[in-house]
């Protein structure tokens, strides 16, 4: 199953792959199995992806709403951002704390077998 998503605040977790594509600038690929189950991973400092169940993939923008920090990791279900502290959903993005106050804004993401990309 795919889903789009993004998210807030940290450094690279990963190199993922990169290709043109998209508005913008260029996709963001990687391994499925580089994120973790009821977890997610940050790439690129740029996106974060997520997987809240076996199969289920979201991705958001890395960049925290509150004043654009890259979000640090993914723990405990939530998206941390390490400047502010905010924190957010895996599924949706959505504030779990502030001082943002708003979700991270989602990004289209594509799997296929083990694979992802994100335009």
């Amino acid at each position: 199953m795919a889903a789009a998503g993004i998210a807030g605040c940290a450094s690279p977790a990963s190199s993922p792959s990169e290709s043109g594509s998209g508005s913008g600038g260029t996709a963001v690929a990687g391994d499925t199995a580089a994120v973790p189950i009821g977890g997610g991973r940050v790439f690129e400092g740029r996106v974060v992806v997520t997987q809240p169940s076996a199969g289920t993939f979201f991705a958001f923008s890395a960049a925290c709403t509150h004043q654009g920090c890259t979000v640090s990791g993914v723990e405990d279900e939530v998206i941390s951002c390490p400047c502010h502290g905010s924190r957010f959903d895996i599924n949706d993005g959505s504030v779990v704390q502030g001082p943002a106050s708003g979700p991270l804004a989602r990004r289209e993401i594509a799997v296929s077998g083990s694979t992802f990309t994100i335009v």
